[in-house]
C-alpha cells in the first residue's frame, strides 16, 4: 500500500502550535477545549490540539489494504503516527503497517518522523522529557513564533491497537521558555480517559483528570510536567471501578506498544573495530556486532543459521559462517568464514556489506539481544518489537536492499517484529507484499 502524504506549507505568522484559524494555518494559543480539525498530509484530516491539551479523538479510521479485514490483535502495536506540529511536519498523520517505509527526497521529514516515533517510545518507557529532547527547539516548526508568554512548542501523537481496540495518545510539549509537557490526552472509542493541562506556569506540574465512572465521574490530581502521564497511570490509578480499569487497560496497551522499540543506524567504521566481551546486547550503531555474534552463535543455532544464509546472499564471495574470534589481548573481532581455511575480517568488508549484515542481524534477533527495555511484566508472546531504521537503503546495493526487505517481510509476517524505515526511493519496494509506503514527496 502506498500513501501519498503532502503537507501544507506553514505560514510566516505561526506561533506556538494550535489549531488553524484560516487556510494559512495561522497559530495562536486558543482557550481550553476541543479544537477544529487541520488539513492532513494524507487524504483525511488530522486534528491539531490547543496549546494546553492534546486533541480530541478522530472518528475516521486509518486506511487499510483493500479487502483486508482488520481485527484487534493480541499484541499491542502502533497503527498511526501523528505529527500535528513537529519540525518540518504540520497537521500530518501517517499510517503504520507491520512494515512501513517513509520515502521522499532529502529534507522532506523522513528522519523527523522516525525521531518523533522514538521520542514517543522513550516517553512511554518513563524517560524524562529532557532526556528525550536534548535539543527541543529543533523540534519546533521553523516558522513558529512565540506567543505573548514567549511560548513555543510542538505536538506529536499516535494510535495503538490491541485487545482494547484503537487507543489514541496526543502530547503537547513546550520547548521555550522552558521544556515541559503542557498537555496530554488519552482516548478510546471517543471517550477521554486521561487529560492534562498546564494551569499554573510557575509550578512544575500539570493538572490531570482521569476517567473514574464511580461516585465521581473523574479523579483530579497533579502530575509532574517532565514525564508522560500515561506511563504514570499504573502507579496512580487504583483500578477499583470499571472506569478506572478501562483507563489502566488503555494506558497499559499504549505503553506496551511504545516501549519495545529499537532504533538503529549501523556505522560501518565502528563495526570494523575489535571490541571487548560485553553483555552481548546490540547497540544502536552496531559497533559491538562482534560481541553479539560471540553470544548468539552459541545461544541460538537456528537463528544463527538464518543469519548465515542472509549474509551469504548479500555479501560477495562464499560464506560458510559468520562468527567472532577472540584475539590474544582478549578482544573480539568479527569474521566471515569462507570455507576453505580463509577467514575475512570485517575490516575488509565494504560499507554496504557491513550495514546489510548488521540490519539482517537486527531483524533476526529479539529484545533480549538488542539494547531495548521491553516491559518485563508482559509475556513475550504478547510483545512486538519495532525496529526503526533510518537510511535503510543507505550504502547498500540493489540486491542487498531487496534481500533486506524480503527478510523484513518474512519476519514481520510472523507478528513478533515490525519495521519502520526511511529510504530515499521506494519504487522498488512496492513489488513486495505487505509493505506500507508513505510518500513524503512535497
Amino acid at each position: 500500500m502506498t500513501v501519498s502524504a503532502q503537507s501544507p506549507q506553514p505560514s510566516g505568522s505561526s506561533r506556538f502550535p494550535g489549531p488553524p484559524t484560516s487556510s494559512r494555518a495561522s497559530e495562536s494559543v486558543p482557550p481550553q477545549g476541543r479544537s477544529p480539525e487541520a488539513t492532513s498530509r494524507r487524504t483525511r484530516p488530522t486534528p491539531e490540539p490547543s496549546a494546553g491539551v492534546a486533541p480530541p479523538p478522530s472518528t475516521t479510521p486509518a486506511p487499510t489494504d483493500p479487502g483486508r479485514v482488520e481485527t484487534h490483535p493480541d499484541r499491542p502495536h502502533l497503527t498511526e503516527l501523528r505529527l500535528s506540529a513537529f519540525a518540518t511536519h504540520r497537521g500530518a498523520g501517517f499510517p503504520l503497517g507491520s512494515l512501513t517505509l517513509f520515502t521522499g527526497p532529502s529534507g522532506c521529514g523522513k528522519t523527523s518522523a522516525l525521531r518523533a516515533y522514538e521520542a514517543l517510545a522513550r516517553l512511554g518507557g518513563g524517560s524524562e522529557v529532557g532526556e528525550v529532547f536534548p535539543d527541543p527547539v529543533a523540534c519546533v516548526p521553523e516558522r513558529a513564533r512565540p506567543d505573548a508568554q514567549r511560548r513555543r512548542g510542538f505536538r506529536i501523537g499516535c494510535t495503538a491497537d490491541g485487545p482494547e481496540g484503537p487507543v489514541r495518545l496526543d502530547v503537547a510539549v513546550q520547548a521555550e521558555p522552558e521544556l515541559r509537557i503542557v498537555g496530554e490526552r488519552l482516548t478510546s472509542g471517543g471517550l477521554v480517559l486521561l487529560e492534562t493541562a498546564l494551569r499554573d506556569p510557575s509550578r512544575r506540574f500539570v493538572q490531570a483528570a482521569w476517567h473514574t465512572a464511580g461516585s465521581s465521574p473523574v479523579t483530579r490530581a497533579p502530575l509532574p510536567d517532565d514525564r508522560l502521564g500515561t506511563a504514570l497511570l499504573p502507579l496512580r490509578v487504583a483500578g477499583k471501578t470499571d472506569g478506572q480499569r478501562q483507563v489502566l487497560a488503555a494506558a497499559e496497551q499504549m505503553v506496551v506498544a511504545l516501549r519495545s522499540v529499537f532504533a538503529c543506524d549501523p556505522v560501518p567504521e565502528r563495526m570494523r573495530d575489535a571490541v571487548p566481551i560485553g553483555d552481548g546486547r546490540l547497540l544502536r550503531d552496531c559497533g559491538n556486532l562482534a560481541d553479539v555474534l560471540w553470544r548468539t552463535r552459541s545461544e541460538c543455532g537456528r537463528r544463527h543459521g538464518q543469519l548465515v544464509t542472509a549474509v551469504r546472499t548479500g555479501c560477495a564471495g562464499p560464506v560458510v559462517d559468520v562468527l567472532a574470534e577472540p584475539l590474544a589481548d582478549g578482544m573480539l573481532r568479527a569474521v566471515l568464514d569462507r570455507g576453505d581455511g580463509l577467514r575475512t575480517t570485517f575490516e575488509r568488508l565494504g560499507d554496504g556489506e557491513l550495514r546489510y549484515t548488521a540490519l539482517a542481524l537486527v531483524l533476526l534477533t529479539g529484545p533480549g539481544v538488542l539494547e531495548v527495555d521491553p516491559p518485563g511484566e508482559v509475556p513475550a508472546a504478547m510483545q512486538t518489537l519495532t525496529v526503526l531504521a533510518d537510511g535503510l537503503d543507505r550504502g547498500v546495493d540493489v540486491r542487498q536492499r531487496a534481500e533486506l526487505l524480503r527478510l523484513a517481510a518474512r519476519m514481520c509476517e510472523r507478528g513478533h517484529i515490525r519495521l519502520v524505515g526511511a529510504v530515499s526511493d521506494a519504487s522498488w519496494a512496492t513489488q513486495i507484499d505487505g509493505v506500507t509506503v508513505v510518500d513524503l514527496d512535497p
